[in-house]
């Protein structure tokens, strides 16, 4: 099977379909490969970064926008994920990462009718200012798109079931919108009680 080489971004950030990501290009080789992108209207691939390494799956993403240019040739640009991939090799021969994937897709697009239903219940509530569409076959990457949780993400990004991806949604949900109240509450008080120097990352939400 044929594969593509395709430019790699590795980041602390899993990238999802359809969710946006707004990027600050300042290091050399980086701002050679999104000029590329630029010039060649083409994607390129965000893959998340780790002390182990990086993620043999990751999204594509497409520029949306430059929203400044700054004059050293630093960029600031909105990137939104389009396409999921995996890796099968890296290859170091430009200055910056490549890898060969091959693109996927789900195997089964289609998720009970009951469990979307509940699904955007639970997301409305959370996020009352968003619509969501229960006749979406990726539902799930939409309602994912706000969730901070590098694993969650990573574990939705790899699933080829709509359903699966739709189920695991509904049993996160409720104990991450409890985790945000507390986080949120944390942030209030600090000021407060003079520890204004405490602060909690969301990715441990």
């Amino acid at each position: 099977m044929a594969h593509d080489l395709l430019p790699l971004f590795p980041l602390a950030v899993v990238l999802l379909p359809h969710s946006e990501l707004p990027l600050h290009i300042f290091e050399e080789r980086y701002k050679e490969m999104i000029g590329l992108s630029i010039e060649n209207q083409s994607e390129f691939g965000v893959v998340l970064s780790s002390g182990q390494g990086v993620s043999a799956i990751g999204c594509t993403a497409a520029i949306q926008d430059v929203t400044k240019r700054y004059p050293d040739g630093r960029l600031d640009i909105i990137t939104i994920g389009r396409r999921r991939f995996r890796i099968h090799s890296l290859d170091n021969e430009a200055n910056f990462l490549r890898g060969n994937v091959e693109y996927f897709d789900d195997e089964d697009p289609s998720a009970p009718e009951n469990v979307r239903t509940q699904l955007i219940d639970i997301a409305g509530r959370m996020w009352p200012e968003s619509q969501f569409d229960a006749s979406d076959r990726e539902l799930s990457f939409r309602v994912a798109a706000p969730i901070t949780d590098l694993a969650l993400r990573q574990e939705l990004l790899t699933s080829r079931r709509e359903a699966d991806r739709v189920r695991r949604l509904v049993a996160f949900l409720p104990g991450y919108a409890d985790r945000l109240l507390k986080i949120n509450h944390t942030r209030e008080v600090a000021p407060k009680n003079g520890h204004s120097h405490i602060a909690v990352p969301l990715d441990e939400a």
